[in-house]
């Protein structure tokens, strides 16, 4: 069981700290990495695993149900944790409700139950995406437009690979091959990308970071655990969403609390220690799950 966390675990964190490593040395400018990464890479990943003759879209409602129980289940938590810290509930809340369920989510999910978690990792990401880019964003800033969303190209891509799975649409087999190669790029790049950013956050203020950073994989868990329960889910869709519940907050949190002011500092602080204190915490998830 060891050795088997150990070769889950270890491409995920040594890729992240190698990017961790170079940006201490010569910090790179990601910007453009990272818009190809949001704009091409992903989009591909996602159609390439939603328009397999493989997928089908109704086989999957109940973990999309599954992730949207569990997020409500996290904001009604983090209401609770902002009452008693007397914290701003727009500070803490998306840190507890939104987790890394692409940086770290699918890498892990896929290094630990093979390439058939591709598809219901993909699910669960675009369903915890479809409300971090419309409550998520309207908690932040109630004038923004969450229409938008239907503009971006994962979503788009989504909907791409929906229809074509759906009506059947045999695609040829170079232009599958091609796409694959393009959704291949992102999974490592991603995780280089995590590295990189994460060397460049401030500590200030890490107590803070730390307490709720270790909040989120909790309430995550106890969320997903009970979820699991309600809705009985069973075999790899429990694992899967067990491991989706213990992911640390999105890297997307800080770059949201930064666009709209709502103070960047604190949130970059929950977010760099809360994914560093994965570390510690994903081997103990594994050995429960696998």
């Amino acid at each position: 069981m060891f050795e088997r966390i150990v070769s889950v675990l270890f491409p995920v964190f040594s890729i992240t700290a190698i990017g961790f490593f170079v940006a201490r040395r010569s910090p790179p400018d990601m910007s453009h990495a990272n818009r190809l990464t949001a704009d091409v890479f992903v989009p591909a990943l996602i159609f390439g695993a939603l328009a397999g003759r493989d997928f089908h879209v109704m086989q999957y409602h109940t973990l999309v149900l599954a992730m949207l129980l569990a997020t409500v289940f996290c904001g009604v938590a983090a209401w609770g944790v902002t009452r008693v810290l007397k914290a701003q509930f727009r500070t803490i809340a998306p840190p507890l409700m939104f987790s890394n369920s692409i940086n770290l989510g699918v890498p892990v999910a896929m290094l630990a139950f093979g390439n058939q978690a591709l598809q219901p990792a993909i699910i669960l990401f675009m369903a915890i995406s479809m409300v971090h880019y419309t409550y998520g964003l309207w908690l932040l800033d109630h004038r923004a437009n969450i229409w938008n969303i239907w503009r971006m190209p994962s979503v788009l891509a989504m909907i791409a690979g929906f229809i074509v799975s759906f009506c059947g649409i045999s695609i040829w087999q170079p232009l599958v091959v091609a796409v694959k190669m393009l959704g291949d790029i992102c999974i490592p790049l991603m995780l280089f990308s995590l590295g990189v950013r994460m060397s460049g956050t401030s500590f200030k203020g890490w107590h803070f970071g730390l307490g709720i950073g270790l909040l989120r994989p909790v309430i995550g868990m106890l969320a997903a655990w009970a979820v699991v329960v309600l809705l009985g889910l069973t075999g790899m869709d429990r694992s899967l969403f067990l491991l989706y519940g213990a992911m640390p907050p999105a890297v997307m949190n800080y770059i949201f609390a930064e666009r709209f002011h709502q103070e960047p500092e604190k949130v970059a602080s929950i977010v760099m220690m809360g994914n560093l204190v994965t570390v510690a915490i994903l081997p103990l998830v594994l050995a429960i799950v696998l």
